[in-house]
């Protein structure tokens, strides 16, 4: 199905010439001479990048056949990301590449999405929220409070976030993957 000028909006996935995008931002310009045109920032769903197009009246732009599974991350066998499909029991291979800084939110079992675009896996998305053991960070401080300033820790995937003085190796914390921030400790 073709998507015309007046049908774009924020969010929207469109594809242009093979590639995927999302509409990040969009603008509709109506200036005093000539027709109106809308400024558009697409962001790839294979590479992450942004650019600017501008679609004018008679563009038209193609739906993308995006499909979304939910599958389980087994295992990293030193070359390759191994995923199962939770339903067909099917696995698939991807590379470091591939999954990109979400491999460091990843431990074996988790639930992932991932996206295909023409039966092709092209991304990988983990939890907002997801629960990792510090395995390493600096010992806890007389003095220290618990509203007080941030230390490094170093979590069981290898990823490295700030939390509070008063939280201690071993602890189980819950973390934001999008912003990589401590949201809290698990009690």
């Amino acid at each position: 199905m073709a998507i015309g000028m007046s049908e774009l909006k924020k969010g929207l996935k469109i594809e242009i010439d093979g590639v995927p995008y999302r509409i990040v931002e969009y603008q509709h310009v109506k200036p005093g001479k000539g027709a109106a045109f809308v400024r558009a920032k697409i962001k790839s769903f294979l590479d992450g990048k942004v650019i600017e197009k501008t679609f004018h009246a008679g563009d038209k732009c193609e739906e993308p056949n995006l499909v979304e599974k939910t599958m389980q991350y087994l295992y990293h066998d030193g070359e390759m990301f191994q995923f199962m499909d939770t339903e067909t029991y099917e696995q698939i291979a991807l590379s470091d590449d591939q999954v990109g800084d979400v491999a460091k939110w990843m431990l074996d079992g988790t639930n992932v999405q991932i996206l295909f675009h023409n039966n092709k896996a092209i991304s990988v998305d983990v939890p907002q929220i997801v629960e990792l053991k510090i395995i390493e960070t600096a010992p806890n401080f007389k003095g220290d409070t618990s509203s007080g300033g941030k230390k490094p820790a170093t979590l069981e995937t290898g990823a490295v976030v700030q939390i509070p003085f008063h939280v201690l190796e071993g602890e189980v914390i819950r973390v934001n993957t999008e912003t990589a921030e401590y949201v809290e400790k698990v009690k």
